[in-house]
């Protein structure tokens, strides 16, 4: 089976760009699957893990939402921010994750719950995706 080119882009960088085998995205409604020669189309990315495969190499990508472009000759997917698994700064995704807990916990008036929620969320997907690596490396 030939690749597929895949292009991962913030408004700051062009995080990824090569050739790949397969991708699997979080679809607002579940995850979606990407092989090459897939029908074209459009949609919504939410926060969450996105993995790819090119070869025997399988890694991760912690997105925080944006959108996903199917074309025949290539994936774009422009996400509001995008961390490799080895760019993940542990430390501050656990100190993100305790912030956002202890704001929903305490409920103050005016709270944007879902502002919160959506941070809790993004920290969860960092932490999820460095886990993974660690577990990968100690296999090795």
């Amino acid at each position: 089976m030939s690749p597929i080119r895949l292009d991962i882009v913030t408004a700051e960088r062009l995080v990824f760009s090569d050739d790949v085998d397969v991708i699997v995205a979080p679809g607002i409604e579940g995850e979606l699957g990407i092989l090459p020669y897939h029908a074209p189309l459009m949609t919504i990315l939410r926060a969450g893990e996105l993995r790819v495969r090119r070869g025997e190499e399988e890694f991760s990508l912690a997105i925080s939402g944006g959108f996903l472009e199917v074309r025949s000759d290539r994936v774009i997917a422009l996400v509001d921010a995008a961390e490799r698994a080895e760019e993940i700064d542990i430390t501050r995704a656990e100190a993100a994750k305790r912030r956002a807990e202890e704001v929903l916990s305490q409920h103050p008036p005016g709270m944007d719950t879902a502002r919160v929620e959506a941070a809790l969320r993004r920290s969860l997907v960092r932490l999820k995706v460095a886990e993974k690596r660690r577990k990968r490396r100690r296999k090795i």
